[in-house]
């Protein structure tokens, strides 16, 4: 059964990790995604991590259910043939630096020239204009200007921290994925394409604001209790770790009943929701100091009873063989025809009529290169030709 976006075709000629994995979340959910790449490396994420397998697990996981297509976007013969695969598709995406695809020949205007209906998506780190236009972008120079890495800031010394997770990159291309799938959506509806600007500062900062920034979005002097800035709410117990959280009264009175404090129910400091956050590193500081008293069991075992939300801190290896994400048959195994066998999470989103899935692994680099040219009536004779002057791959 086809998934949600089967017909639609997705050129993409972006690299690292923003696009490819906004546009590995459409060619889950059936879209033809044609992986545009540079001959000679490819992609740079093929590459890292280095190994035997042919391509790193970070290429593995966001370039999946994708066709590989190398040219030479450079060469004016290697962008003849791009245009022809544009005038077939439905959506482009790219991610170079603002001006780069105009002086390339393939922004926004030239492109709308050969499709008039197609869906143009930017991706950049900055927007496209400003004073950081110019700057290369990573994702800890965009953890850095958002605010994250400040919010990340070790509570005793004040020292930013930024996380370990590459976030802004993923922010980023769930938030194009969701773009995406709505100028698609427009243009059914209005027979009109339309470009897309996503920058990725843009979207962690719309990412982080809801409670990051809860102190700067009421203005004036009286913005009332706000949440402070977020606490690590992990609890040492004899033989491990473990998180709990509680917001309703209710789940404060129910954490109180299992850490046999009542008293707590009587402190003024704590009577109320605000209250609670208000005074959180006090409250934090009490429960700390109980939880240290128990394992991990029994403490998980009387908040579980008294309905608290909490859960065991896992490692890496045990969040593969944890109970509910096998419940949730979330992680698949399959062999991979070149990089051998490997495990991932299924597509995350189900849909009972259209099921999203993994259809085909990551490509070798080119894998799909003559089978691609020839949908668009590129004779074996030419695509030799382009072949051997070093355009096509």
């Amino acid at each position: 059964m086809p998934g949600p976006l089967a017909g639609y075709r997705i050129i993409d000629v972006t690299q690292m990790v923003s696009g490819p994995m906004a546009t590995m979340l459409l060619a889950d959910q059936g879209a033809d995604v044609i992986k545009i790449e540079p001959p000679g490396s490819g992609d740079l994420t093929r590459a890292l991590g280095g190994g035997p397998r042919r391509m790193a697990p970070i290429f593995a996981i966001i370039n999946r259910n994708k066709r590989s297509v190398v040219l030479d976007l450079k060469d004016p013969k290697g962008r003849a043939v791009l245009e022809q695969l544009v005038a077939g598709a439905d959506l482009f995406i790219q991610n170079f630096r603002p001006g780069v695809t105009d002086r390339m020949g393939i922004g926004e205007a030239a492109l709308r020239r050969i499709k008039p209906d197609l869906v143009y998506v930017s991706i950049s780190g900055f927007g496209e204009s400003g004073p950081y236009v110019h700057k290369r972008v990573y994702d800890p120079v965009v953890q850095a200007l958002s605010g994250l890495a400040s919010i990340q800031a070790d509570t005793t010394t004040g020292r930013p921290r930024m996380m370990r997770l590459i976030i802004p990159d993923k922010v980023t291309a769930l938030t194009a994925a969701q773009a995406m799938t709505a100028a698609l959506l427009a243009r059914e509806r209005t027979g009109e394409g339309q470009h897309v600007q996503l920058a990725m500062l843009d979207a962690v900062i719309a990412f982080l604001w809801p409670e990051a920034m809860a102190r700067h979005t009421f203005i004036g002097p009286d913005i009332g209790v706000t949440r402070p800035d977020t606490r690590d709410l992990v609890f040492e117990t004899t033989d491990g770790y473990i998180t709990v959280g509680v917001v309703s009264d209710a789940e404060w009175a129910g954490l109180v009943r299992a850490l046999e404090h009542p008293e707590w129910l009587d402190d003024p400091r704590f009577k109320t929701p605000a209250g609670r956050v208000k005074y959180v590193d006090a409250r934090l500081a009490l429960t700390a100091q109980v939880i240290k008293t128990r394992s991990s069991a029994e403490w998980l075992a009387r908040f579980d009873a008294e309905q608290v939300p909490c859960a065991p801190i896992l490692s890496r290896e045990e969040v593969i063989t944890d109970p509910q994400v096998a419940a949730n048959g979330l992680i698949v195994e399959s062999e991979h025809p070149h990089a051998g066998r490997m495990r991932q999470p299924r597509t995350a989103a189900r849909f009972d009529r259209t099921p999203a899935e993994i259809r085909t692994p990551a490509p070798l680099l080119g894998e799909h290169t003559e089978a691609v040219l020839a949908e668009i009536g590129i004779s074996s004779e030419r695509l030799a030709e382009l072949r051997a002057a070093g355009i096509v791959g």
